[in-house]
């Protein structure tokens, strides 16, 4: 292995500081929010919670309210998030954040990654099937070869 490319994941020396992680309320995002929360709790790590708002093009919408839509959509996963940290307060800490930013998925979590300096970042498997047309956010993120990703079903 090259010397810099194995020095480039080398952040931290007591495991992951950040762990990113793509949430955008589908069962597959909540399965990787929840191992990613696992892993923060263990390794003493900062959860980041990233739902990146899609942008449409202008006619997609034909005169829906799609930025309305995309913010009620961040604010009830929030709203989950909140939920989820209450029941289990008392029991586990775990030091976590929500991001929301607007644009497409891939480029949405590589900001985040990027500005946050994430240590690893954590998807859910695409249950989409137009995936096969541009690649999923998951496969594109392990292409970049930037972070560890882990891809969780």
């Amino acid at each position: 292995m090259e010397q810099n490319a194995a020095a480039q994941f080398e952040r931290g020396t007591d495991g992951p500081k950040v762990i990113v992680v793509g949430i955008d309320g589908s069962d597959s995002s909540w399965r990787a929010a929840a191992y990613a929360a696992g892993l923060a709790r263990r390794q003493s790590s900062k959860l980041a919670l990233v739902y990146v708002q899609p942008v449409l093009p202008a006619g997609a919408a034909l005169g829906a309210p799609v930025a309305d839509a995309t913010d009620e959509v961040a604010e009830e996963l929030m709203a989950e998030i909140r939920r989820a940290t209450e029941r289990l307060a008392g029991l586990y800490h775990l030091r976590w954040e929500f991001h929301t930013l607007r644009g497409d998925p891939y480029n949405g979590m590589v900001r985040m990654a990027d500005e946050l300096t994430a240590d690893a970042v954590v998807v859910g498997a695409s249950e989409s099937a137009g995936h096969r047309i541009m690649g999923s956010v998951a496969v594109r993120l392990v292409k970049a070869g930037r972070w560890p990703v882990t891809v969780v079903p």
